[in-house]
Formats: structure tokens, C-alpha cells, sequence
């Protein structure tokens, strides 16, 4: 009878680990006690690039990751690939909590980013199907076109061109989306699709190759200053640095940190030339529009369309388990919203479903830091917008630890604190209501062609 390996059961995990090439099946847990200088706890993209850098920065460092499952498990593998200059807090936010010249630091960090990521998966020889396309959001409705508008006049208002976000007229948002009803929209070329479990793993032998010490299947049962204790020893170094972002409410100490929000996606089949021919996206950019509960999705190097989105429940307690990756009523409206922005797909099976939690605190805000007294470090709360943003972590978190002063370790998220979570069941109550708001604000939006009250109230209270 067939038995299936523990890489056969990571392969099931999303259509990315599904394509990843060589074996996904975990490496050695940790053997015993050890000593170290830096601990990372997590695998993902945040743990590897802090990892990698750290091994840049100073080869003479004695670094250790420890890994539940295996490297890329969680939302490094799972994403929708977009390597963006998203950062979850607007700069107006951003300069709120440091000033209008921090904000621009911020962003202009996150566009050089995106090109740091390319430029090290060259590097290292990570084929990770880079293709820079850019993000082009479509606007589908009048009040999604004014939203598009005042999100190109904030850019404007802090110094940033045409060349870094620019509105589009329908016949120029079509021309590289060629999807229904669409009025507009913008464009802004700091994006690159990519293979994100391609990157993930390929960052893992990396800094393998490196000197660094990963060790998967290796929970971590507590992290304090000093050590980190798992199920097969205790790891004693003077910096341990936390990098679990969805997983993070599982350590002792943290469970309001951060709530783990679920995101699912789908993957079509291959579709055919003619297909493309309706749908365009040539070259490869990355795509979504301006509704309120968020979808997001690219054309993959072998001619699918991935596509993802926001919708399912909040679970009680920031409860994570593998059953909550799956969320059929959620798969059959992103089914029946890819066929409505293109119809050419309609008829096209999808071959992949799946899902996973993102990592979201309490003010929309990642933050990146170390506390030089305990030796505790940092980063995560991407809120979905991590592949770039964990690099940009990773260098800053290798320059605090090393003590080396930089640009990168000035900027406003670093140091930054965001409050908890409230406890059950008000966190429970607000973000399931916050869930259905966004949805019924997209329908009362579509019918009303204003925008949404509803929508504003909850972002208030969601967002900060």
C-alpha cells in the first residue's frame, strides 16, 4: 500500500511546493544542547534572509535556525508572488510615526527592495522565475477610479512621479489587463512575479552553503533572553530573534502579537495562447483591483493564472491548524471572481487550491527591531506584504545585530511597537465583523456608486 513521504505531504501544501524543484523532505532536527551567537526561530522568508545577511555580513558568526516543519512552510511558500514595494502602513501613516522625510526614507527602501531581492537570487542562482512586470490595480467601478486617484495624489503629495505610480486611463489599464469593465487604474513598475517557494528553498541552501546551521522539524517550545528551548534541546546564544509572523500567537508570551488572518488562492491549468491573447498581462505583471476585501494575482511562468484573496474567518483564540487551509466557499468565489475579471478562463480547471495565515498586528504595521539589553530581535507583520519587506527585515536585523549603523536601521519601522491584540472573544467579534464589512461595502459600492461608510468605520478601527 502506498505511503505517502513527508515531501509528498509538503508538495500537497500549495501549487508552489507542488513545483518546487528537488526534495522538499525536511532536513535533521536539532541534535542536542548547542551554543550560538544568533538564534532565529522560523524558516520563512524573514528567518532565511536575516540568516544570509548575517553570514555576509560576518562569516565568523555562529548562526542557527530552528524550523517546525520545513523551510518555507508557512506564507514564504504559499504567497501570491508578488516581490512588491507594498508596505502595509500608507505613508501618511508612516509619517505620522517619524516624519514626512521618514516616510519617503520608507518607501524609497522598499522600491530599491524588490531589486536587492533579484540581485541576490542572481547571486546565488536561485531561479525563482523573476520576471519584473510591475503591479497594475485595476479600477472597475467610478468609486474605485477615485480611489485609484487619490492614491496616485498622495504619492504625489510626498515627491513620488509617474515613475514610481501613475494613474492609468481604460484603454491603458487594458492594454495590460485586459480584464472586464475596467475604467482604470494604476500602474507602478516596482514589482517582480516570482516562484516564491523556488526562492525559499533555494535561500535555504544558501545559507547552508553560508555556515549556517537549519534545522527543520524542530518546534520551538519557548524563546527567552539567552536561549531558545525546543523539543530535541536548548539553543543558548546572546541574540535570539523571532520570526514566526502567522505562527507567532502559538509561543508562550505572544498570543496577542499578531493574529493570524487566513489568505487562499487558486491555480488554473496551463491555459493555451489563445486565452492569453484575451487576457494579456505580457510581461508578466503582477495584478489586482481597488475593492475592499483584496484579491491579488499573477500569470506564472508556465502560463497559469494564481490568483488569491481575503475572505475567510478569523478562527477563535488565533487558532492556526491544517484544516483551516482549505475554505471550499472561499475557493468557489475566487473561482466565480477570476471567470468575472476574465472570462476567457471561465471554462479552464483549476488544478490547486490552498491556503494559509498571514501575519497581522494590531495598528497594520510591520516592525523590525533588537533589544540590545535582553538580546531579543524581531520582525514580521507584513500583513500579506512580505516578500520584499522580510529582505529589507533581514539586512536590518543583520546591521542591529552586528552594530552597524546604516540608513536602513534609521528607518520608521524600525523599533517600532505596535499594541496587542485584544483578548477573546472582542478580537474575535471585531475582525469576523471587520471580514463581513469589507465585503458588504464592496456590494453597497457596486450598487450605490458612492463610497462606503461602512468601509471607513472599519478601517478605522481595523487599521489605525
Amino acid at each position: 500500500m502506498y505511503c505517502m513521504t513527508r515531501s509528498d505531504q509538503y508538495r500537497s501544501l500549495s501549487f508552489w511546493h507542488d513545483t518546487a524543484p528537488g526534495t522538499l523532505a525536511p532536513g535533521d532536527p536539532l541534535p542536542g544542547d548547542l551554543d550560538a551567537d544568533v538564534v532565529i526561530v522560523g524558516a520563512g522568508f524573514t528567518g532565511l534572509w536575516t540568516a544570509y545577511y548575517l553570514a555576509r555580513r560576518d562569516p565568523a558568526l555562529r548562526v542557527v535556525v530552528c524550523e517546525r516543519e520545513i523551510a518555507g512552510y508557512g506564507a514564504s511558500g504559499r504567497n501570491g508572488g508578488w516581490c512588491s514595494a507594498l508596505f502595509p502602513a500608507s505613508l501618511a501613516k508612516l509619517a505620522r510615526m517619524s516624519n514626512r522625510d521618514g516616510a519617503i526614507a520608507m518607501q524609497r527602501a522598499m522600491h530599491a527592495t524588490v531589486d536587492e531581492v533579484g540581485t541576490a537570487a542572481a547571486a546565488e542562482g536561485i531561479d525563482c522565475h523573476w520576471a519584473k512586470g510591475g503591479t497594475v490595480i485595476l479600477a472597475r467601478t467610478p468609486v474605485q477610479l477615485e480611489r485609484a486617484k487619490a492614491e496616485v495624489e498622495e504619492a504625489r503629495d510626498f515627491g513620488f512621479g509617474d515613475d514610481d505610480l501613475r494613474l492609468l486611463s481604460a484603454d491603458e489599464a487594458r492594454s495590460l489587463a485586459r480584464a472586464s469593465q475596467v475604467l482604470g487604474g494604476t500602474f507602478t513598475p516596482h514589482c517582480a512575479a516570482i516562484h516564491p517557494a523556488r526562492l525559499a528553498r533555494g535561500l535555504l541552501e544558501a545559507v547552508r552553503r553560508a555556515g549556517v546551521s537549519v534545522y527543520e522539524r524542530t518546534p520551538v517550545l519557548e524563546l527567552s533572553p539567552g536561549q531558545v528551548v525546543t523539543a530535541s534541546g536548548t539553543v543558548r546564544a546572546r541574540h535570539v530573534i523571532r520570526a514566526t509572523e502567522g505562527y507567532t500567537p502559538g509561543l508562550p508570551g505572544y498570543q496577542r502579537r499578531v493574529v493570524p488572518v487566513y489568505s487562499m488562492m487558486i491555480a488554473t491549468e496551463p491555459l493555451p495562447e489563445a486565452a492569453w491573447d484575451e487576457i494579456g498581462l505580457t510581461g508578466r505583471p503582477t495584478f489586482g483591483d481597488l475593492r475592499h476585501l483584496i484579491i491579488y494575482g499573477q500569470r506564472t511562468a508556465d502560463g497559469r493564472l494564481a490568483f488569491g484573496g481575503r475572505g475567510a474567518p478569523y478562527h477563535f483564540g488565533s487558532a492556526v491548524r491544517p484544516s483551516y487551509d482549505l475554505e471550499p466557499a472561499v475557493f468557489a468565489a475566487l473561482r466565480r471572481t477570476l471567470s468575472e475579471l476574465f472570462p476567457a478562463v471561465r471554462d479552464a480547471r483549476v488544478t490547486h487550491h490552498w491556503g494559509g495565515p498571514i501575519g497581522v498586528p494590531r495598528d497594520w504595521c510591520a516592525s523590525v527591531g533588537l533589544d540590545r539589553s535582553t538580546g531579543l530581535g524581531w520582525a514580521g507583520g507584513y500583513v500579506g506584504d512580505g516578500v520584499a519587506t522580510t529582505n529589507l527585515a533581514g539586512r536590518t536585523l543583520a546591521d542591529l545585530i552586528t552594530g552597524t549603523d546604516s540608513e536602513i536601521t534609521r528607518l520608521p519601522w524600525v523599533d517600532h511597537r505596535s499594541p496587542d491584540w485584544e483578548p477573546e472573544p472582542l478580537r474575535w467579534l471585531g475582525l469576523n465583523a471587520g471580514l463581513q464589512a469589507m465585503s458588504l461595502a464592496d456590494r453597497e459600492e457596486a450598487r450605490s456608486g458612492r463610497p462606503s461608510r461602512l468601509a471607513g468605520f472599519m478601517g478605522r478601527f481595523l487599521g489605525g
